[in-house]
């Protein structure tokens, strides 16, 4: 048995802070929080003041560390991409494939088979494509992307059964509503996106069963009066998640507000960061199928643009991100905090993190009051 305890920070527990309160994981887990005149025995890790909180959690995450997973769709890449965003707070990500070709496809599936269970922060696939629309194809090749069939309804559940945490970005009009009620009874998280959906084909995805919706209002039909398109459906469906990347350029910070104040359903808008390689990296430049993609600096954060000036994905981490929701979206600290820990715990359905109750996974991140990130630990081990 081995039993550490953590001291000196305010804890946030995934719904309310805890102060002058001692966090105690046990064999890996968390077994407490409790007064510090209530110490059991143990190793104390003493901290120097800020806040301990679960490790984030991102359900986007195309590369980091220097590499993206669309160019080697390996156990080694998703490692390499999980440890260049655990500097910035991220103990739990999706390696992110977007739209490639069938064999790279097959190849990310392989991988996360190993992966997930390294324990190294990878905690299952996104698939983003290749069943996008080529209307709102945004950084993606529309000549890659085609309709869901059979084949990849079968191709999907058995990647499930195997990987555990399997989500699949896929546009209403390139899937059946069938099709999507088959998923999702297999457990495989469906995610609206890259789509120029009307509001009722997509509200029809919603209720068969459709979970999400990837970067809320990027690469999708947008809100109007008497045509609320995806934007619309999003909002107003009260069982669906949202994701968001908040980071100055995708989305303006009025927008976000609007949604985080009309959205039905309780904590329903998460942040992800759709990162690029270039987090955790000094490179500027970057290559996404077989085109350079060049890093902006300016702004909240620098930017990632091709050539004709489509934004290609991210440069923000998630504690940069829970900066700006603090700073620009009028979120208190612990709403920031559940967006990248509690929210997309849930809508991943990973029931052991995100938040630090008992029996709980031990991923950690310990931060100062500015929200830069002084620690991590995977597990109750440092990483």
């Amino acid at each position: 048995m081995t039993r550490k305890i953590f001291t000196g920070a305010r804890i946030f527990d995934g719904e309310r802070f805890h102060d002058e309160r001692a966090l105690i994981v046990k064999d890996g887990c968390v077994e407490a929080i409790v007064g510090r005149s209530d110490l059991p025995e143990g190793e104390i890790v003493a901290l120097d003041g800020g806040v301990l909180s679960a490790g984030f959690i991102d359900a986007q995450v195309n590369g980091g560390g220097g590499r993206m997973l669309n160019d080697e769709p390996s156990p080694d890449s998703m490692y390499m991409i999980a440890d260049g965003h655990r500097p910035y707070g991220t103990t739990a990500l999706l390696p992110t494939l977007i739209t490639d070709t069938a064999d790279a496809t097959a190849a990310a599936i392989e991988a996360a088979k190993v992966a997930v269970k390294a324990n190294r922060g990878v905690a299952g696939l996104h698939l983003e494509g290749p069943h996008l629309a080529p209307a709102r194809k945004g950084a993606h090749l529309a000549e890659l992307m085609r309709p869901v069939e059979g084949k990849d309804i079968k191709a999907f559940i058995t990647a499930r059964e195997a990987i555990g945490t399997l989500l699949v970005t896929i546009a209403a009009e390139q899937i059946t509503v069938s099709q999507v009620r088959e998923l999702s009874e297999a457990g495989v998280i469906v995610s609206i996106g890259h789509s120029d959906s009307t509001s009722e084909v997509a509200e029809a995805r919603f209720d068969a069963g459709a979970r999400g919706v990837t970067h809320l209002f990027n690469a999708m039909s947008q809100l109007a009066h008497r045509a609320p398109g995806l934007v619309g459906a999003a909002i107003d469906h009260p069982a669906v998640w949202c994701g968001i990347i908040a980071d100055g350029h995708h989305v303006d910070p009025k927008a976000l507000r609007t949604a985080l104040r009309a959205k039905r359903g309780e904590g329903k808008l998460f942040f992800v960061t759709d990162a690029m390689s270039l987090v955790g990296s000094e490179k500027d430049t970057f290559t996404l199928n077989g085109r350079t993609v060049r890093r902006e600096r300016g702004g909240f954060c620098s930017k990632l643009v091709l050539s004709d000036g489509t934004l290609a994905g991210s440069d923000v981490d998630m504690a940069s991100t829970i900066r700006y929701g603090v700073t620009y979206l009028e979120l208190t600290l612990a709403e920031a905090l559940r967006m990248a820990t509690l929210y997309p715990a849930r809508f991943l359905r990973l029931a052991d993190r995100g938040h630090l109750s008992p029996g709980a996974r031990a991923d950690l991140v310990h931060f100062a009051d500015t929200i830069e990130v002084k620690a991590t630990w995977l597990g109750g081990e440092a990483a």
